[in-house]
């Protein structure tokens, strides 16, 4: 079992690490682009980078069912995984129709951003994403019965698929997208999350582990060419099915507590965007020594927190690089604590 999951992310990782160089230059070529903020000469790169991810991905799933079904010969239940696969393609396309909604010229948006992308309005960033979880709510993916603190354990019978599960695709896939802005940040943040899901469903639900890992390793593949300075950016495209592949595993293999406890650095940042009314911006503003300062004076995003810490702790600001790893060192320790907690 072990050895039909390695395999497979490791062409997940490779398939999306060579693929994305040719994206590179197609997206460039026909301007699919965006300004990357946070550098002094605010440099034009191109964006949609979930499409390489989703493409390694659904390569390396599908190697695992070749393997299983060929070579090792196992009987191995599709439905679940093919209806989750089905959910996250669903999600990156309406994450790439956002992404290749551009502008040909720069153009100022709001919230001191000058740029390209145009994207999806956002009344249709909230219900598009409907639509992705029909898959996994017509084969009742998940475990309707869900145990929870002071309330015991609580049976939702059809209104588990009816109800939660859209709204978990909808919530998630959004919340995702808000957590942004920093190079390197989404997708190190959501391969972490990914990476403990496949670590805690890999004995209980091998299908969740799968799409938990090649998602993972999609990601990681895809961190060596964003981390700052970055050759490409992730846009909604990547943000949106990451968290569809969250969710998704989170679903199919019933641990629903333990996802909800892994992704409190995004429930945490969708607070403070309804605080701003989803109106303000997650990246800082660059100062002449190479740092970023936090745009507001309140704290509108977990970036405004790590770009205020040295503001606080009375010492030299941080750099871009500095951000995103501080942040993704806050999912790895809650990912840790979590699989020590509920294992």
């Amino acid at each position: 079992m072990y050895l039909s999951v390695i395999i497979p992310l490791i062409i997940a990782f490779i398939t999306t690490f060579f693929s994305i160089p040719y994206f590179e230059r197609f997206f460039s070529r026909i301007q699919i682009i965006a300004t990357d903020m946070q550098k002094k000469n605010k440099p034009i790169i191109p964006i949609a980078g979930g499409i390489p991810v989703f493409f390694g991905f659904i390569i390396g799933v599908l190697s695992y069912v070749a393997i299983n079904t060929f070579i090792l010969k196992n009987n191995i239940s599709l439905l679940y995984l093919f209806a989750a696969m089905l959910t996250a393609s669903v999600i990156a396309m309406i994450g790439f129709f956002d992404d290749i909604n551009v502008r040909s010229k720069r153009t100022y948006i709001g919230s001191g951003a000058v740029d390209f992308k145009v994207g999806l309005k956002q009344w249709q960033k909230a219900l598009l994403p409907l639509v992705a979880a029909i898959p996994l709510m017509v084969v009742y993916a998940g475990v309707t019965s869900i145990s929870i603190p002071l309330l015991g354990t609580l049976n939702f019978g059809i209104f588990f698929p009816l109800v939660l599960i859209p709204v978990a695709v909808v919530l998630v896939s959004n919340a995702t997208n808000m957590l942004a802005g920093v190079n390197g940040l989404e997708a190190g943040s959501t391969s972490v999350a990914l990476i403990a899901l496949g670590v805690f469903t890999i004995n209980s639900s091998p299908v969740a582990a799968i799409i938990s890992f090649t998602g993972a390793a999609s990601l990681i593949a895809f961190l060596k060419f964003n981390w700052s300075p970055a050759k490409m950016l992730p846009g909604d495209s990547l943000t949106y099915f990451s968290g569809a592949l969250i969710v998704s595993a989170v679903i199919v293999g019933g641990v629903e507590r333990f996802g909800i406890v892994i992704f409190i650095p995004w429930i945490i940042e969708a607070f403070l965007k309804l605080r701003g009314k989803f109106k303000v911006r997650s990246y800082g503003d660059l100062q002449k020594d190479g740092t970023l300062k936090a745009p507001y004076e309140k704290i509108y995003s977990l970036t405004h927190v790590a770009m205020k810490i040295p503001e606080w702790l009375k010492i030299k600001r941080f750099t871009e690089k500095q951000i995103a790893f501080l942040l993704i060192l806050f999912e790895v320790l809650i990912c840790i604590a979590s699989l020590l907690y509920f294992s």
